[in-house]
C-alpha cells in the first residue's frame, strides 16, 4: 500500500527525495492549488477553460496534448478542481490506466470505460437516485453482453439491479485490463453495436444532467500513454467519429506524436498543446528568458529550503531540463543522490553536472548517426524538420517543442548540447 506524503518544504536532502517524485501529479480537490503548484506563464489551460465555460450548441470535445512530463496530468486536477468548472458542470476525472490496459486499447474500451465512470460515480456522489428506467436499459444490455461473452457468464451477478450494475462495470474494467480472451470477446459484441453502447452512455450523461442540473465534464487522463503510435492513430484518428457521440463535453489527453501525422490536419476535434517553459529566445541562446527560468526555480524551491541547493546547481537544474517539469524532477533527484554519495548537505553544481551527463548518456545509448545529424540541424536554427523524422525525436524528449508570439519552434534538449558538439 502507499504511504500517503506530507506536503512541505523539505529541511533535509532525505526528505526531498519524496517531493520530487516525477510520476505523482499535483492532486487538488478543494478548489485551491496544490501547495507545490507553480503558475505557468503560457495561457493555454486559461483559454481551455474559458471555452469549456462558453455557451455551446454541441458538447464540445478536446484533445489535450504535450510532451511526456510537461505537466497535462496536473493542469487536469486542476481544471476538475476549479469552482467555475464545477458550478457549471458535473466532473467526472479519471485515468484510463485503472479500467484498460494501455499496451493493447481500443476506442471500444475508451467508451465502457467513460459509461462505467459515469455511472459508479454517479452512483456514489450523485444527489438522486438512478431513474428505474434507465437501469432496466442498462440491465438489459448487461443481460445481453453476459449472453454473448462465456468468459463473463461463470461469474453472473445476482442481487438488486442497480449494485449489479455497477459490478458489473467494475468487473468488465478488471477482465478487459487483466484477461486478453475476455477483452477480445468483449470487442468483437461491441464492434455489433458500437452505436447501442453511445446510446447507453448517452442515457447516462442526460440521466447526470436532469437530475444534477448540469452537464458532466469527462476528463480523461493518460491515453497520451499509449505507447503504440498505431494504435493511438486508428483510436484518436480513425475513430475520432465515434469520440465525438458522447452528448457531454470531453478532454481526451493523447500524444504529442499524433500533432505531426499526416492525417491530424483531419481531425475534427480540437487540439489543445502544452507547452514546455521557454528557456531561451528563438534562434538566439544569448537572449535568456528570464521568466521561465524564474519558474523552473520557483518550482525547486517550493519543495526544499533554499539552503538544501547552491545558486548555481539551482541554475544549471532550470537549464539543463529544457523546460520539462519531469526533467527537472528527475535531475533533483539524481544530483541528490549525487550529493549524499559525496557526503555533502545540500545539492551542488558538481552533482548537477553529472545528473545531467548520467540524463544525457540515455540519449547516447538509443540515438543513431542520422538522428545526431537530425538534432544537429535543429540545434542551429531551431526550425521543424521532417514530421516522420522529428516524431520519435519528440517522444523521447530529444527534441523539445517552444511556443511563441510567432508559433511554434523546436530544439534539442539541452543536456544534448555537448554530445552533439562531440560526436
Amino acid at each position: 500500500m502507499e504511504s500517503k506524503h506530507e506536503y512541505h518544504v523539505a529541511a533535509d536532502l532525505d526528505t526531498a527525495w519524496a517531493n520530487f517524485e516525477p510520476d505523482l501529479p499535483l492532486q487538488t480537490d478543494t478548489g485551491k492549488d496544490h501547495p507545490f503548484y507553480v503558475n505557468r506563464s503560457d495561457t493555454v489551460m486559461k483559454r481551455l477553460k474559458r471555452k469549456l465555460l462558453r455557451s455551446y450548441m454541441k458538447p464540445p470535445k478536446y484533445f489535450l496534448s504535450g510532451h511526456r512530463g510537461c505537466g497535462k496530468s496536473t493542469e487536469l486536477y486542476r481544471l476538475a478542481a476549479n469552482r467555475d468548472i464545477r458550478d457549471r458542470y458535473w466532473p467526472v476525472h479519471f485515468s484510463i490506466r485503472d479500467h484498460a490496459d494501455l499496451n493493447d486499447l481500443d476506442f471500444k474500451e475508451v467508451l465502457l470505460a467513460m459509461g462505467g465512470r459515469l455511472y459508479n460515480q454517479y452512483e456514489k456522489e450523485g444527489s438522486k437516485d438512478i431513474d428505474k428506467q434507465l437501469q432496466k436499459e442498462l440491465a438489459s444490455w448487461r443481460g445481453s453482453l453476459e449472453e454473448e461473452v462465456t468468459t463473463l457468464q461463470a461469474g453472473r451477478l445476482t442481487g438488486e439491479v442497480g449494485a449489479e450494475i455497477g459490478s458489473l462495470f467494475a468487473n468488465l474494467s478488471s477482465k478487459i485490463k487483466l484477461e486478453p480472451k475476455t477483452r477480445h470477446e468483449i470487442r468483437q459484441v461491441l464492434e455489433r453495436d458500437v452505436t447501442g453502447l453511445v446510446t447507453l452512455i448517452n442515457n447516462i450523461i442526460n440521466e447526470i444532467t436532469a437530475k444534477e442540473g448540469k452537464q458532466p465534464l469527462i476528463l480523461i487522463d493518460d491515453l497520451d500513454k499509449i505507447t503504440d503510435l498505431g494504435r493511438a492513430r486508428q483510436i484518436f484518428i480513425d475513430q475520432q467519429g465515434i469520440l465525438r457521440q458522447p452528448a457531454c463535453p470531453i478532454v481526451y489527453t493523447i500524444s504529442s506524436s499524433l500533432f505531426y501525422d499526416p492525417k491530424f490536419p483531419t481531425v475534427r476535434i480540437e487540439p489543445i498543446f502544452l507547452p514546455n517553459i521557454t528557456l531561451h529566445e528563438h534562434q538566439d541562446r544569448s537572449r535568456r528568458n528570464e521568466a521561465g527560468h524564474q519558474l523552473l526555480q520557483t518550482f525547486v524551491l517550493r519543495r526544499i529550503k533554499q539552503n538544501l541547493i547552491t545558486d548555481a546547481a539551482l541554475e544549471k537544474a532550470a537549464a539543463k531540463s529544457g523546460g520539462v517539469f519531469r526533467e527537472l524532477v528527475r535531475l533533483l533527484r539524481d544530483s541528490l543522490d549525487f550529493s549524499q554519495d559525496a557526503d555533502q548537505a545540500v545539492i551542488t553544481e558538481t552533482a548537477m553536472t553529472q545528473a545531467a551527463t548520467e540524463l544525457r548518456n540515455t540519449y547516447w545509448r538509443v540515438l543513431t548517426q542520422e538522428q545526431l545529424d537530425i538534432l544537429r540541424d535543429i540545434r542551429k536554427g531551431n526550425d521543424k524538420h521532417d514530421p516522420q523524422e522529428i516524431g520519435p525525436l519528440l517522444q523521447m524528449l530529444a527534441v523539445l517543442e517552444y511556443d511563441s508570439s510567432e508559433g511554434s519552434w523546436y530544439d534539442v534538449h539541452p543536456v544534448l548540447e555537448e554530445l552533439l558538439l562531440e560526436s
